[in-house]
């Protein structure tokens, strides 16, 4: 197969241009641990890995072959600035991570030669699929279950329950409406427990600590996709996940510009990853519900990672949205 032409920027666009050797600086970071990459570098960071587990060719910020093949399709991942910045003359992949949502780009699909635009997940698919019709699709990148494993028998669990913190807005009113119940719920069956959160560790330290988890407690609002609890998920430890299904609450859109329902916290989900709850009153029953669940054998969340979101099984899906946004049909 042809070579996927891949272009990404995190950060500053203008030292990307100059700068050939920021793409190679970028994909040796792709080994190292000590590395602690944002979301959306995490997401290029590991479909470029399944795309090398799987020996797809690729090139990465090549802007001279794009300029001189414009008949060849380029897939624009990460921030706008990356698309916005240039004509691009060539038929497109866009996304994911590009757009928050369609009013940040109304004529996208006029403007440039997009042929398929991927969101994280399936309910952003549903908020955009109005605006951008049917040629948004829900992608999710892979997680690296070779990193992210299960401990060994032998491990030492001296945390029955680790919490994970990422509520992100108005956390004044949020944390001691949502994260306290559940707290003070697990002080009063005094479970061991410790607290992580979000955007404040590093991945050995997370690694490390859900090693002696026997389970995890995530409370987020709303995810596109959710990397750090799928991560936990491949390491083998069940989740109890706030649930909510309420509106898309980022304060940049909601709700002045933007009113969309129903959303996530756990977007890709099924029985064997653990428990769900919907408010902080139902917590002390999912937590009856997994204890339950823990005690008879039957939850095997590393297994629904395997199965739906591997590094491979993810950069392959990605290679079939690239074929079909390349072919000729895609023009029709």
């Amino acid at each position: 197969m042809n070579p996927l032409n891949l272009f990404y920027t995190a950060g500053d666009l203008d030292r990307l241009l100059r700068q050939d050797r920021f793409p190679w600086r970028l994909i040796r970071r792709i080994g190292p641990r000590s590395y602690q990459p944002g979301g959306q570098t995490r997401v290029f960071m590991n479909l470029v890995a399944g795309l090398r587990a799987l020996d797809i060719p690729h090139r990465i910020n090549d802007f001279n072959y794009a300029r001189r093949h414009p008949e060849d399709l380029c897939c624009i991942l990460g921030k706008r600035r990356m698309l916005e910045s240039r004509s691009w003359d060539s038929p497109l992949l866009v996304g994911p991570c590009v757009y928050d949502h369609p009013i940040d780009s109304p004529q996208l699909f006029e403007k440039w030669k997009v042929r398929r635009l991927l969101v994280p997940g399936e309910w952003m698919r549903r908020m955009c699929e109005p605006h951008w019709g049917s040629r948004v699709y829900a992608w999710p990148v892979g997680i690296d279950t070779d990193y992210w494993t299960p401990a060994g028998t032998d491990a030492k669990r001296d945390i029955d329950v680790l919490v994970y913190d990422k509520i992100l807005w108005d956390r004044r009113a949020a944390v001691p409406r949502i994260l306290g119940p559940v707290l003070a719920e697990i002080d009063r069956r005094r479970l061991r427990h410790a607290v992580i959160r979000y955007g404040r560790y590093e991945p050995d330290q997370y690694r490390g600590v859900l090693a002696r988890s026997r389970c995890m407690v995530f409370i987020c609002e709303h995810e596109t996709q959710g990397l750090a609890y799928q991560e936990a998920l491949s390491a083998g430890v069940p989740l109890l996940a706030w649930h909510s299904a309420s509106f898309w609450k980022d304060p940049k859109y909601y709700p002045h510009k933007v009113v969309f329902s129903p959303v996530s916290g756990v977007p890709y989900w099924d029985d064997r990853c653990g428990v769900r709850f919907s408010a902080p009153d139902g917590f002390a029953d999912a937590l009856d519900q997994l204890e339950a669940r823990l005690a008879s054998g039957d939850l095997d969340p590393r297994t629904f990672i395997l199965e739906t979101l591997s590094l491979e099984k993810c950069a392959a899906a990605f290679a079939e949205h690239a074929a079909a946004a390349g072919s000729v049909e895609a023009t029709a």
